[in-house]
């Protein structure tokens, strides 16, 4: 644990993920992703999915922060929602997982104590909480929790609703809680990956203004249709 937390203190890890029907969707193709995020100094990957997991640790050779995506039927937790999730990314070599650590109904009755506690039986297994709230972090430290990240501020009804990274959120659980806080959600240039830096951050996680060009591309369109709309183009 002491030796991969060492390699992220301080660095940025980059988000690799893709879904069905977009035309970077594929194992194949998050790899090439991963390893251009290599390329470029990235000390970490996070990515979604058994099978991406899989195919970044095998062709990449950066830790991977694993997380799985999925709809359960009565319940809004998306990020690794169960113990079976969970197990199926530490089964396919997941160096860290990620889960959503927010307090809302779980999949099929199950707790999140119940949760942290099945991972826990296995020694040496790093588990990362992704919160929306201060009282979500602090209560995922008391779980157990070996990192805490902010990545589902904004995406919980009760949380602030920004376009911004959540940057007081970062640093009221930097100064909260004593397992390091990674900072995640909206950080979209490198001044502000800095920031988090600053504000207390362990690491940085980036994904789409690196990993999602079809994203960041409808951004410059709709900015230059208003500003055609506008009658600012000569």
């Amino acid at each position: 644990m002491e030796k991969l937390l060492e390699q992220l203190k301080g660095q940025l890890i980059v988000s690799c993920q893709a879904y069905p029907g977009e035309s970077l969707y594929g194992s194949h193709i998050m790899t090439a992703m991963a390893n251009a995020a290599k390329d470029g100094g990235a000390a970490a990957i996070r990515a979604n999915s058994p099978q991406d997991v899989a195919a970044i640790k095998e062709g990449c050779g950066l830790p991977v922060i694993g997380i799985w995506k999925r709809n359960y039927v009565g319940s809004d937790v998306y990020i690794t929602p169960s113990l079976s999730d969970a197990e199926a990314l530490f089964a396919v070599g997941a160096d860290i997982v990620a889960v959503d650590a927010t307090g809302r109904v779980r999949p099929n009755g199950e707790t999140l104590e119940a949760l942290v506690s099945g991972v826990r039986k296995q020694p040496g297994r790093l588990l990362m909480a992704d919160v929306s709230t201060l009282e979500e972090g602090i209560a995922a430290e008391a779980l157990g929790f070996d990192l805490i990240s902010t990545t589902l501020s904004g995406y919980t009804p009760y949380s602030p609703q920004s376009e911004a990274p959540d940057f007081r959120l970062l640093t009221e659980l930097a100064a909260a809680v004593q397992v390091p806080v990674i900072a995640e959600g909206r950080i979209q240039d490198p001044e502000q990956a800095a920031e988090a830096l600053r504000a207390g951050a362990f690491a940085v996680v980036v994904g789409t203004v690196i990993t999602r060009p079809h994203t960041v591309t409808g951004h410059f369109v709709r900015a230059i249709r208003g500003a055609e709309s506008a009658g600012n183009v000569r």
